[in-house]
């Protein structure tokens, strides 16, 4: 017992020691983060207004973003290492792929599932296409566009971690750094405060787009 007593304050001292290093790499890591979700986002949103009208398109969506999701990240990053190196690229270019995937799926079933009576209204009173889409079907798909954000951002919050097998920027610094070590001094401290930190942060993350799904969730489709 008295062993697993001086662990905490272990923990909690390696914790104090490095704070400032903490504090950069999570400010790194929910950088990364947020900046590929929102290309992922993006991208994800071009592609299903192009294929949510065909039920072919739509299944060949849905297909690949079941399948990206089954690549193991640690795969796609060792793939990525031979034209891109190490650094910052493949580190982006695997987080905003895996961002991507769940929008993907939620927009496309979300837009998809706007009555087509309302669609067809809008289209009735001399709205083009893309205004429709825009002002009429993005809104009402909203809720489900942001629920497959809110699980893409806490996806890759981890695969961020990943990121740093290629010496990406982030908490996974601590994490790999730990593991490597296992067994010296410090090395389980440095992998729990990695992890600790990536779980708080992810928690926030989500709260976050919590309180955004309620500002920006039209009141007349709020749950």
């Amino acid at each position: 017992m008295a062993g697993r007593g001086e662990e905490l304050p272990a923990m909690w001292e390696f914790v104090l020691d490095r704070r400032g290093q903490i504090a950069y790499q999570a400010f790194q890591h929910v950088s990364l983060v947020l900046q590929c979700v929102l290309l992922g986002t993006l991208i994800a949103l071009l592609l299903a207004a192009l294929v949510y009208r065909s039920a072919a398109a739509t299944s060949l969506a849905n297909g690949v973003s079941a399948v990206g999701l089954t690549i193991p990240a640690f795969a796609l990053l060792g793939i990525l290492l031979a034209p891109f190196g190490f650094g910052i690229t493949p580190a982006v270019i695997a987080v905003t792929f895996y961002a991507a995937l769940p929008v993907l799926r939620n927009a496309v079933v979300g837009l998809a599932g706007v009555d087509r009576s309302v669609v067809e209204s809008a289209r009735g009173i001399g709205m083009s296409r893309l205004a429709t889409l825009v002002r009429v079907e993005l809104p009402l798909a909203w809720p489900v566009i942001l629920a497959g954000i809110r699980v893409s951002t806490q996806m890759v919050m981890g695969i961020a971690a990943i990121a740093a097998y290629v010496l990406g920027p982030g908490l996974g610094g601590f994490i790999f750094t730990g593991l490597s070590r296992l067994g010296g001094a410090n090395a389980l401290n440095s992998a729990l405060a990695g992890t600790i930190a990536i779980v708080v942060l992810a928690l926030v993350l989500d709260l976050l787009l919590l309180l955004v799904g309620r500002l920006t969730t039209p009141r007349g489709i709020r749950v």
